[in-house]
């Protein structure tokens, strides 16, 4: 639960793991509080790095900090104190949902307030939220601010972890989009879209947008054509990066050329979840803003973000209508594989057994058996991912070790489930991924609830988008002030 950054107000939108928990989240907000609000695991009898909190309603002054792991010493992501939480969510009746401020009025000092009740009909940042899968764009959008008033999915078991997370919601239509009737779907600040990659997908059938699922696209395309003047002012989409060289660049071409033709000049750029998690994961993002027929900037340079591929593209095809963005320079992270991972006991079942390890490890080549024998070797534990791959005709496991996890995938057929290696002091271990670990790779809190068959979980997380990747573009691409500018105070 988090907001839009403002200097003196940050904006935090209440979780059903904030109601269940008591808690008041703010990681990514360590920067609107004194640096040694940051405490031991338990309080202290004097604590320096307190802050004092107004609870507005309650007319009532609390003091605390925000606790530190007692294994890690990393900052535990939530305010001390249940007690005051539970109190302010009571007297308030926050639901699910519901957006509230924290606001700076002097040197350690706050105010909590309600700002805007999650069903408020005058909110400005309004989402629909197309291709929802599992609600993840929409986790990241919440911490700023905006409320979704319509998702859709086909996919009814992503649903059932969408709804897991958002009960309450009435607005979250299951079917084909082709099928979604124009007047069903409300007015509204920003359309995003997570259309099917399995049709762009290097690793797919490279049929295009006109493939049997990627060609759900042109159904997005046929809604925001019938809506007229009530199209949004801004669309994100998002796809892998085989949508750049699908059919040698035709395909996104086709789909930049079409939004031209709705009034929306185009922004290109390429994210990749390991500037924020340890995943290797890169997506290419087009935003797409209402221009009329104006002219928008097309002249970019080379950027970490813009780099040679999409940088050629760009160069390529000036008939498209852009509207280039300077972007900041991404993020460094130095989280690691061993971050992420969850403690779990030698003899738990997750586990392999050992004749299934040795099956693994007879499948790795000579050069990635070497680097196991060296992780085997070593005098304490550490951690790589695996995937099987086909290799000349024949079934192989191929090791990563730098501490950054391979892509996730969907698990169809099974080769899509990426392996852990755990390894050292002359012992190893190895298991799948869990369903939390998945999560945590792609930026969820533990807050949001896993509570599905673990195949089913890989599918969600394997089909959907690194959240702290779709909070920057929120808090750093241009664009999104069209939406976000009422909310910095």
């Amino acid at each position: 639960m988090s907001g839009a950054v403002a200097d003196k107000k940050r904006l935090l939108r209440v979780t059903a793991g904030n109601l269940r928990q008591n808690h008041l989240y703010v990681n990514g907000h360590y920067d609107f509080f004194p640096p040694d609000c940051i405490g031991p695991p338990r309080k202290p009898s004097k604590s320096g790095g307190e802050i004092e909190i107004f609870l507005d309603g309650l007319n009532e002054t609390i003091r605390t900090d925000i606790g530190s792991n007692n294994k890690t010493g990393k900052p535990r992501n939530f305010f001390r104190g249940r007690k005051w939480v539970r109190r302010f969510f009571e007297h308030h009746q926050i639901q699910n949902g519901d957006l509230l401020a924290l606001e700076r009025l002097g040197n350690r000092k706050y105010r909590l307030v309600v700002e805007k009740p999650s069903n408020d009909p005058n909110s400005s940042l309004t989402v629909c939220e197309f291709f929802a899968g599992i609600g993840l764009v929409r986790l990241a959008l919440e911490k700023h601010g905006f409320h979704v008033v319509f998702a859709n999915d086909i996919d009814p078991k992503k649903v059932e972890m969408y709804r897991h997370n958002w009960p309450k919601d009435d607005h979250l239509v299951v079917g084909d989009i082709h099928a979604i009737p124009t007047d069903n779907v409300p007015m509204c600040s920003l359309f995003t879209a997570s259309f099917p990659c399995n049709d762009l997908s290097i690793a797919g059938r490279w049929e295009g947008l006109n493939g049997k699922e990627s060609s759900a696209f042109w159904g997005l395309v046929r809604i925001i054509r019938e809506m007229g003047e009530r199209r949004p002012p801004l669309i994100m989409l998002e796809n892998v990066v085989g949508f750049l060289m699908s059919h040698g660049g035709c395909d996104l071409e086709q789909a930049l050329l079409a939004l031209n033709e709705l009034g929306y000049a185009v922004d290109a750029f390429i994210l990749n979840a390991k500037h924020w998690t340890p995943q290797s994961r890169a997506r290419l993002f087009v935003m797409a803003k209402q221009d009329g027929l104006g002219e928008g900037r097309s002249f970019v340079l080379k950027s970490e973000a813009r780099p040679d591929t999409l940088f050629d593209f760009i160069n390529g095809h000036p008939h498209i209508r852009w509207d280039l963005q300077d972007l900041p320079s991404l993020p460094k992270s130095n989280k690691r594989l061993i971050d992420i991972i969850e403690d779990l006991p030698g003899d738990d079942p997750h586990w392999w057994s050992k004749k299934r390890t040795d099956y693994f490890l007879n499948q790795l080549s000579p050069k990635h058996e070497e680097q196991a024998n060296r992780m085997i070797a070593g005098k304490s534990f550490s951690y790589a991912t695996a995937f099987r791959r086909v290799r000349h005709g024949k079934s192989m496991a191929e090791l990563r070790t730098d501490g950054i996890a391979g892509c996730l995938r969907t698990p169809r057929g099974g080769s899509g489930r990426q392996i852990l290696v755990k390894a050292g002091r002359r012992k190893c271990q190895v298991r799948l991924l869990t369903a939390r670990e998945c999560a945590r790779l792609q930026g969820v809190p533990d807050s949001y609830v896993i509570d599905v068959p673990l195949n089913q979980a890989l599918f969600g997380f394997g089909d959907a988008v690194c959240v702290p990747a779709i909070e920057w573009i929120a808090s750093n691409h241009p664009f999104m002030k069209v939406c976000t500018t009422s909310l910095i105070i």
